[in-house]
């Protein structure tokens, strides 16, 4: 039997990753990566050295990028049939969770049985659950909406944010951070916002408050709008 291994990687602080993780990643026979050249960091901390590739998608990532999405399948299939083990990595976090990885996830399952393949979570750092855990908001309940829409849709799932009486969070960019704050003041001026910012990174931090205090906070702080942000709304 084959075995391939969903292994979370840090999202931020190189520490962040379980040595069950570097077993498993040192003991593989391909490692499965978003990014090649940002998964060698971690590797290269480490000391694991095994061929890498990115991940058969319509995206190109890394040194592997003449191979095509048909052939990487192939490799992959050609690997497991043969009884051999694969690990799949994003650039940071836990694999398939907004990540095009699911969709690797999904083809494996549909080409092989649990008795040819066995799929295994190597569990560890994931930014929703960072962010969630110290964020001194109501988490008994919550609905996870990853990235959220750029434009079609957009304004129907702030509509959905307004109304919901379970904690809402999500992922957004720097690019968006401000338009996204505005439309929460629009939405849903009364209710409690965190935005979690650069998480287990040198510049981490939580600002918590109404939806316009902290589109102030980030207006007046331009240096904060850099990073990569967590939402969450209670």
């Amino acid at each position: 039997m084959s075995k391939f291994y969903v292994v979370a990687t840090p999202i931020g602080n190189m520490g962040d990753i379980t040595l069950r993780a570097i077993e498993t990643l040192k003991s593989v026979d391909l490692i499965l990566c978003e990014d090649t050249r940002e998964t060698k960091k971690i590797l290269n901390k480490y000391e694991i050295n095994k061929e890498t590739m990115s991940y058969p998608s319509d995206d190109v990532a890394g040194a592997d990028y003449k191979l095509g999405k048909n052939e990487k399948l192939d490799k992959i299939f050609k690997l497991l049939y043969d009884g051999k083990n694969v690990a799949l990595v994003s650039d940071a976090g836990t694999p398939t969770i907004s990540d095009p990885g699911s969709m690797l996830v999904s083809r494996i399952k549909e080409k092989f049985t649990n008795e040819e393949v066995q799929v295994i979570p190597i569990p560890g750092a994931s930014a929703v659950i960072a962010a969630l855990s110290a964020s001194g908001m109501p988490i008994h309940e919550f609905t996870f909406l990853g990235f959220l829409p750029h434009k079609k849709g957009r304004e129907t799932l702030f509509k959905e944010i307004a109304i919901s009486e379970r904690t809402m969070v999500f992922y957004e960019s720097p690019h968006r951070i401000l338009k996204t704050l505005a439309s929460l003041v629009e939405f849903c001026p009364h209710k409690k916002v965190c935005v979690a910012r650069e998480l287990t990174k040198i510049y981490e931090e939580f600002k918590t408050g109404l939806p316009h205090e902290i589109l102030e906070y980030f207006n007046k702080n331009p240096d904060k709008q850099r990073g990569e942000f967590t939402v969450i709304v209670s």
